[in-house]
């Protein structure tokens, strides 16, 4: 008798050496359990080449992750979904092995990722063409953080788990995701006009966690626990956004400061796009201050590590007078500005329309992303082959990574002179992308 789903879920190692496809693929370790499921490490008897099997506990709810992992899965940033296998009720998915493990662990495993500008610029761009591609193709992932990302050799990484991913520009599913990770939007509790909204932007809810993601490559660290006022760190952002990164994060670039409130911009419809962040991402000297910046900045009293890191005895946030909902009214900063400019219950109303009816729009913002997707960071990689495996780092434990993380030669920095060489079509991005908020 085959193992029921109740079974698998008590224990997961009950499959351990069964066989599947035919007993064509042995499922020989456990290598992650989650709410989703159970991941194995499988091999295909033949040819011995490793998969990681994913066994879902809801085989009909799998049918949506199903169909949309195998939308995008030919994209050389997405993880290859490589066939479905359906057996005695269950669902796997055989997914491509990532040898690198997760960023999650080359972040936290000191591999010299943090700090060091040619890898999070790399890495960073690769997940930003994966979403991007996604979106393209109508689809959010809503549950992008570190853990999502899986690595392999040079540095390359692909997106993966598109359990919780959808084709509704907006959703009501609030809370979809990782607290983590996900916008003020996606909680819930914004209110307009003393009414809360009724549902929020899946796209710009990606861009706010790849923002999340991009501290994380940068400074080793989250800046919040959660984006709510409950959350004394995020509602410090939101009281002085222009300082609070410098603030809490004092190794970061005073370039990477201005790109984080673009990317955090609280009105969802003003949020970057994803074109206009990739084109940045390029134009990027240097992701981290100077030693002496560094050294002049105040150490925060409180940081949102990443979760491994999360002191458990104290991980309820203190009491706050501060309102537990965000009503957006006007403010001196940008980041602080009205809610309904843009995005409003007439936009949640009419969300679900046949995509035809934007042929004319689609091209036109088709035709400014492919001119920015042509474009190529000035400030070119080492010049030695990035290794298989990241060599170990020295990671401090302050706030932020006070060294180089990897080993390899300094990244030449272009001249203003070699700047100002921009092509008419990098000029012509960056004057229109700012318009496109990819809703």
């Amino acid at each position: 008798m085959a193992p029921t789903t109740t079974n698998i879920a008590q224990d997961p190692k009950v499959l351990l050496n069964t066989f599947i496809d035919r007993r064509s693929i042995q499922l020989v370790s456990v290598l992650g359990v989650g709410a989703y499921g159970v991941v194995y490490l499988g091999v295909h008897v033949p040819t011995s080449r490793r998969y990681a099997v994913k066994l879902l506990n809801n085989p009909k709810a799998a049918e949506t992750e199903i169909t949309l992992h195998s939308r995008v899965s030919s994209h050389k940033g997405v993880l290859t979904l490589e066939k479905v296998v359906r057996e005695n009720n269950q669902v796997y998915l055989v997914l491509e092995y990532a040898t690198g493990g997760d960023l999650f662990s080359a972040i936290t495993q000191q591999q010299g990722i943090a700090s060091n500008n040619f890898a999070i610029r790399h890495i960073f761009t690769q997940i930003l063409d994966a979403v991007q591609y996604c979106h393209q193709q109508g689809i959010a992932h809503r549950d992008l953080k570190p853990e999502n990302i899986l690595m392999f050799s040079n540095l390359q990484a692909k997106l993966a788990d598109f359990g919780l991913a959808t084709t509704q520009l907006v959703s009501a599913e609030f809370g979809c995701g990782s607290s983590f990770y996900f916008s003020p939007e996606c909680q819930g509790q914004l209110v307009k006009n003393k009414e809360r909204i009724k549902g929020y932007s899946t796209r710009q809810n990606d861009v706010w966690s790849l923002g999340v993601i991009l501290i994380n490559l940068t400074a080793g660290r989250n800046p919040w626990r959660q984006a709510t006022m409950k959350d004394q760190a995020f509602a410090s952002y939101v009281k002085k956004p222009q300082t609070f990164f410098k603030r809490i994060l004092p190794c970061i670039s005073d370039e990477l400061n201005d790109l984080l409130l673009r990317i955090f911009c609280l009105d969802p419809a003003r949020r970057i796009s994803l074109p206009e962040l990739r084109l940045r991402i390029q134009y990027i000297r240097s992701f981290t201050a100077t030693t002496e910046k560094k050294n002049a900045s105040i150490p925060p009293r409180v940081i949102a590590k990443l979760p491994v890191q999360v002191d458990e005895d104290n991980t309820k946030p203190r009491r706050s007078s501060a309102p537990t909902t965000i009503s957006f009214t006007k403010s001196l900063v940008h980041t602080l500005c009205d809610y309904s400019n843009g995005f409003s219950d007439d936009t949640y109303d009419n969300s679900f329309i046949d995509e035809d009816d934007e042929d004319d729009d689609d091209e036109e913002e088709t035709a400014v992303v492919r001119r920015a997707y042509v474009v190529k960071s000035p400030y070119p990689a080492p010049t030695t082959h990035l290794p298989s495996t990241p060599p170990a780092a020295c990671f401090s434990t302050s706030p932020c990574s006070s060294a180089s993380s990897f080993d390899y030669p300094s990244t030449p920095r272009a001249s203003p002179a070699e700047l100002n060489k921009k092509s008419a079509i990098d000029v012509d991005a960056l004057n229109n992308l700012a318009s496109y908020t990819s809703f």
